[in-house]
């Protein structure tokens, strides 16, 4: 039955996530927010409402390490998974974009999670406003970069939700919001029962079966873009989602509810993994070929991938 609650769970919070973000661009849209703006903020905060949503829940409930793992096992799983399966199908392309701004931002944000939970054990309200400030200062010199550049064309917003109703968008908030709720609630009972009945931490659930769950629309698109021989995946965008991930959605649960650690493992092996994970990607884009992510390298990190994750069960 916990399978059956985490399944359904997963799945409100894909089809809640797609009317929320729906209906945060047409809304944007009817107040005349341009679309590069729209793509790089509105975008990327709605995409994060699932993990946000599922940590709050779990840190309500008195579950702190669903909150914490749920955020680590994310950001691994778009390093190891998803750029590792897209990379194999075909070679990525790496512009200077990537180590130069979004790659230090990470290796800053990821580093001070790990000095956060290190120095207490906990993330404070106080740490949560300094990683809630982290991202607002992320977007902004996002916004300024982005509007130098004038190539740069957001495809994740959809121009012909520029003529929404009013009376569609004020439903897609409610059923997106509607979804997210009780997708939330549904994923961490059922992360927590199925946690008990296999002997495993409620930690190890959510750093593998959550957060490769709330990675799949994220993969599923980026195998159709690479299978259709597009531009499959922006490394700059999967990194931008990591740090979303870390300021946005642990910032704002830590602001309405502390984040205490209650697994120790979360320090001395979760987040080391996805530091390494992080770490990796530098020298990866400078070995031959400089700034092509091949099949290879992507090889080389979903195998990784697969190793710990079978280690998290051990």
């Amino acid at each position: 039955m916990s399978v059956l609650f985490i399944l359904i769970g997963l799945t409100l919070l894909v089809v809640g996530g797609e009317f929320l973000v729906r209906s945060s661009v047409a809304l944007s849209f009817k107040f005349n927010i341009s679309k590069m703006v729209i793509g790089l903020t509105v975008v990327s905060f709605a995409t994060s409402m699932p993990e946000l949503l599922v940590s709050l829940q779990a840190a309500l409930e008195g579950f702190s390490d669903i909150s914490l793992g749920n955020v680590i096992g994310s950001n691994i799983a778009n390093i190891g998974l998803v750029l590792g399966i897209t990379a194999i199908i075909g070679d990525l392309a790496i512009d200077k974009d990537f180590y130069k701004f979004n790659w230090p931002v990470m290796i800053s944000l990821s580093l001070l999670l790990y000095g956060f939970l290190a120095n207490d054990g906990t993330i404070s309200r106080f740490e949560g406003l300094v990683f809630l400030l982290g991202i607002i200062a992320y977007l902004i010199l996002l916004i300024r970069r982005a509007r130098k550049n004038a190539e740069v064309i957001p495809d994740e917003v959809d121009e012909a939700l520029q003529t929404t109703s009013s009376f569609k968008i004020i439903a897609w908030l409610i059923i997106g919001i509607s979804a997210l709720y009780f997708g939330s609630e549904l994923l961490v009972n059922g992360a927590v029962d199925l946690a008990e009945a296999i002997g495993v931490s409620e930690r190890v659930i959510s750093v593998t079966m959550i957060a490769i769950g709330t990675s799949v629309p994220e993969l599923a698109a980026s195998v159709i873009a690479a299978l259709k021989k597009e531009k499959a995946l922006s490394l700059g965008n999967l990194i931008g989602s990591n740090i979303f991930n870390i300021a946005s959605v642990l910032g704002l649960t830590a602001i309405i509810k502390p984040i205490v650690m209650q697994s120790k493992q979360v320090l001395s092996v979760d987040i080391l993994w996805m530091l390494g994970f992080a770490l990796i990607l530098l020298p990866l884009i400078f070995l031959p070929k400089k700034f092509v992510f091949t099949r290879y390298k992507g090889f080389v990190i979903f195998i990784a991938y697969t190793i710990f994750v079978a280690l998290s069960f051990v």
